[in-house]
């Protein structure tokens, strides 16, 4: 039987990041997805102009929807909004009985906010205490620590930090700090580095998305968080590297890039 994964995420209507990246990198896995929509924006690869958040009984419903017919293996969440949400989305994750991956987007590619400051408090209190696998990059793990990131050992000490909120991974991504990027993949009792090439590229929106996804849709095919981590990285490191510079701003990743040749040069 295929795998189901499931997203709860905003939406991006040009496609690039959001509900819209995570379904098409279920589909890429051969995963089937379903999708749970917290908030709406208007954005395209230039700006975010506006978003609206949904109602949280019209995201419980949703997520009493697709629990109660089709559970998946696994589930993300992106982009929550506020607090509010968070705090409606931690008490229905308490129960889940599946890995749930928690990208905390915070921040837009291009600036706008997606999570209310206050929202940052009850991300950790409400629902990184269910997170199996936490994804920050280094500004949004610099926000739930309250702690500058400059080298991998301050890194390391963030996620020691984060993993005592309760979640059982964390994986903190290294392309917002200089020189090559390198994520580390921290759980109790063992550190992995996942080492990138750095690419002089605009074309990146959705890649945090995109990346979280891609670890999703692995976890929802029964692979362990390592090997899901390390093929995820190759994944995104080849949708990055062959971007096909849609749209006048910051350009979409290469959804269409196969996962099984990953980290060779290729365009589709």
């Amino acid at each position: 039987m295929r795998a189901v994964a499931l997203t709860i995420a905003g939406s991006d209507p040009s496609g690039g990041a959001g509900i819209q990246a995570d379904l098409k990198t279920f589909h890429q896995f051969g995963v089937y997805g379903q999708s749970v929509i917290t908030l709406l924006t208007v954005q395209n690869t230039q700006r975010v102009s506006r978003v609206e958040m949904a109602g949280t009984d019209l995201i419980r419903e949703q997520l009493e929807a697709v629990l109660e017919d089709m559970p998946p293996a696994a589930a993300k969440t992106g982009a929550l909004g506020n607090a509010e949400i968070i705090e409606s989305v931690g008490a229905m994750a308490k129960a889940f009985p599946f890995p749930l991956v928690v990208d905390p987007v915070m921040i837009s590619k291009h600036g706008a906010r997606l999570l209310a400051p206050e929202g940052e408090a009850a991300l950790k209190q409400r629902l990184l205490p269910y997170a199996f696998l936490l994804t920050p990059n280094i500004p949004e793990a610099e926000a739930l620590t309250g702690r500058r990131i400059e080298s991998e050992r301050e890194a390391l000490a963030a996620a020691e930090l984060l993993l005592d909120t309760g979640c059982r991974w964390v994986l903190i991504k290294g392309g917002h700090s200089q020189g090559p990027p390198l994520d580390l993949l921290c759980g109790p009792e063992e550190t992995i580095h996942l080492p990138g090439r750095r690419i002089a590229t605009r074309n990146t929106h959705g890649t945090g998305c995109t990346f979280s996804a891609a670890i999703t849709a692995l976890l929802a095919r029964g692979e362990t968080v390592q090997k899901a981590a390390r093929t995820a990285k190759e994944f995104i490191q080849s949708a990055i590297e062959n971007a096909e510079g849609l749209g006048q701003g910051h350009g979409p990743v290469n959804h269409f890039v196969r996962p099984e040749l990953a980290g060779k040069s290729h365009s589709q």
